[in-house]
C-alpha cells in the first residue's frame, strides 16, 4: 500500500526528548515500512525515518532558535498541506496527525484520508462546529474514552498506541525509586506524585519537561519539594535515559486529573515490566489491568494510591511485560491502522 504519514512540525520524528505524537508517528511509519508498505513521511527535515522523507522545514519548530515557531507554524503547515496535495493521487491513503488544519484542503479526497486525533477531545468543545462541517471525514481515536467526548463524530475505528518491542526491555526494578515521567502541568499532577511517594516512604524521580506556560506552576508546586534525595528532578530526558529510568523504577506514578487520551508512558513502563499506579480517568481503564499491570485509583485518593504502591511492588514484572506484548506493540498498532486504511478505501462517499 502507498501511504503518506503527515506529522506535526513542532518536534522532529522521533523527538530527541519529549513528544508523544511525533514518537507514535515514528513508530508507526517505520513499522509500516518494515511490513512492506511504500511510506512517505511529511515532517521536519531533522527527522529520522526508514520511509521517504519530505522535509517541510529544516528543523523541528519548537527547538529551532532561528525560527520563532509561534509566528511560522501556520505558514509551514500550509506549505506541508500543499506539498501533500500535489501528490495526493500517488497515495492509497493519507494519514494525518495534524489536528484540524488539513480538513478543508483534503475534504474532496476524503475517500483516502484518515485523521488520528491525539488531543483530549473533552477539552475541545469549541471544535464541534468544525466536526459538524467535516462530518463525512473518517476519524480514528486512540482510546474509547476519547470518542466519548464527541460520540457523534464519524469514528472509523480506535487504534491504541504501540511501541517497538525492543525499545523498552524488561528491567529488574532494582533502583529503589518511584518514577514520574511526562510534562509538568496541573492536569498531570506531579505534586500529587510527590505526596504519594512521600507517604509511601520511597524516593521519587521526576523526568519531565517544563513549558514556559507552566513555569510558575512548577516553581510553586514542584520545585519546593526537590531536595535531591526524596525528590529528584532530572528534567527533560532523551529516549535512552527514559528507558533506563523505566527499567530500574519500582513503579510508575501516573496521578492524572483529566481525560488522558492515551498516556504513552504507561505502556513504556509496562514494556519495562514496571507496574503503573494511575488515576482511574480517561484512557487508564483501557490500558491498566488491576492486579496484573498495576492499579487504578480514584482521583484524589492519596491513601488508595499509597496502598496501591505497596500492592504493585508484589506484581510479576515478566507478566507485566507479557501484557504489553499482547496489546501494545508497534506491530499490533500498524496492523490495526492497515485494517482502518482498507476500511476507508472501501467506504462509499455520501
Amino acid at each position: 500500500m502507498r501511504i503518506a504519514q503527515v506529522s506535526t512540525l513542532l518536534e522532529r520524528v522521533p523527538p530527541t526528548a519529549y513528544g508523544g505524537i511525533e514518537r507514535v508517528v515514528a513508530y508507526l511509519t517505520d513499522e509500516l515500512v518494515r511490513q512492506g508498505h511504500d511510506v512517505t513521511l511529511y515532517a521536519s527535515g531533522d527527522s529520522s525515518t526508514t520511509a521517504n522523507l519530505v522535509p517541510v522545514c529544516p528543523r523541528a519548530l519548537r527547538l529551532d532558535s532561528d525560527t520563532p515557531f509561534r509566528d511560522y507554524v501556520t505558514a509551514y503547515n500550509m506549505k506541508m498541506m500543499m506539498q501533500a496535495l500535489k501528490h495526493v493521487d500517488e497515495y492509497d491513503i493519507l494519514h494525518f496527525h495534524t489536528g484540524f488544519v488539513h480538513l478543508p484542503t483534503f475534504y474532496p479526497h476524503r475517500h483516502k484520508i484518515l485523521t488520528t486525533f491525539h488531543m483530549p477531545l473533552h477539552l475541545a468543545a469549541g471544535a464541534k462546529p468544525i466536526f459538524d462541517v467535516f462530518a463525512e471525514m473518517p476519524f480514528n481515536s486512540i482510546s474509547q474514552d476519547q470518542q466519548s467526548a464527541m460520540p457523534d463524530m464519524n469514528w472509523t475505528g480506535c487504534v491504541p498506541h504501540g511501541i517497538p518491542e525492543e525499545m523498552y526491555p524488561l528491567g529488574p526494578g532494582d533502583g529503589g525509586y518511584l518514577l514520574f515521567v511526562g510534562r509538568i502541568a496541573p492536569v498531570k499532577r506531579a505534586d500529587r506524585a510527590i505526596e504519594i511517594a512521600r507517604r509511601a516512604g520511597i524516593p521519587l524521580k521526576i523526568a519531565a519537561k517544563v513549558d514556559d506556560v507552566f513555569q510558575e506552576y512548577f516553581e510553586e508546586t514542584v520545585a519546593p519539594h526537590i531536595d535531591g534525595d526524596q525528590v529528584q528532578f532530572a528534567g527533560e530526558v532523551d529516549e535512552a535515559e527514559k528507558a533506563r529510568l523505566m527499567r530500574h523504577a519500582r513503579a510508575l506514578l501516573f496521578p492524572i486529573e483529566w481525560n488522558e487520551p492515551f498516556g504513552l508512558v504507561m505502556i513504556e513502563a509496562m514494556a519495562s515490566g514496571t507496574p503503573v499506579i494511575a488515576t482511574d480517568m480517561g484512557s487508564v481503564p483501557e490500558v491498566i489491568e488491576n492486579g496484573r499491570t498495576g492499579y487504578r485509583v480514584p482521583a484524589g485518593d492519596i491513601d488508595g494510591a499509597v496502598e496501591a504502591v505497596r500492592m504493585a511492588l508484589t506484581l510479576n514484572r515478566e507478566e507485566i511485560r507479557q501484557a504489553f506484548l499482547e496489546r501494545f506493540t508497534a506491530t499490533r498498532m500498524a496492523q490495526g491502522y492497515v485494517a482502518l486504511y482498507e476500511k476507508v478505501k472501501a467506504s462509499v462517499l455520501v
